[in-house]
């Protein structure tokens, strides 16, 4: 090392002749360090996302009420269909009558139903998915929303000298 010192100048500019190396190194190969940081923030935004969601304080009767009412939708749907088939299987003649009269109904009625229950599912999914916490690595997501800010060790070391 002796006649690198002389050559470059000192330990110093050895020193600094490392980090510059690691740095454009970086460039090409990501750093595994640093992709691990970044897979532990992920996994603490989405445990945070979890835990908020227990922090709603407790519901009234009639919130409750509606809630459940909601949910009765789609498990009708369901065992609905489920229960036609037994139906079907129980008694075929009644089965056959019934639906000999739902064939009655005209098209434009079953394009209405088609469109209700598509709605109500629709606008229930879209309301889910705009009302979603939308977790951010770091301290991103306190800052209520604003522009994320990236880790840039370039430019914390660039902004530590003063410039």
């Amino acid at each position: 090392m002796g006649v690198i010192d002389k050559v470059l100048g000192g330990p110093g500019a050895v020193s600094a002749l490392g980090q510059a190396a690691k740095g454009v190194a970086e460039v090409f190969v990501p750093s595994a360090t640093r992709r691990m940081e970044l897979s532990a923030e992920a996994q603490m935004a989405a445990l945070r996302q979890l835990g908020e969601e227990y922090q709603h304080p407790a519901l009234s009767w009639f919130d409750r009420l509606v809630n459940g009412l909601n949910r009765l939708p789609r498990p009708f749907l369901a065992f609905g269909t489920l229960g036609l088939f037994v139906y079907a299987m129980v008694d075929p003649v009644g089965f056959a009558a019934r639906m000999v009269g739902l064939n009655a109904v005209p098209e434009p009625l079953w394009w209405l139903l088609g469109a209700i229950v598509a709605f109500y599912f629709g606008a229930r999914e879209t309301w889910y998915f705009r009302n979603r916490p939308v977790a951010a690595p770091g301290g991103a997501a306190a800052a209520g929303g604003a522009a994320m800010v990236e880790d840039n060790a370039a430019l914390d070391d660039w902004r530590a000298e003063g410039r």
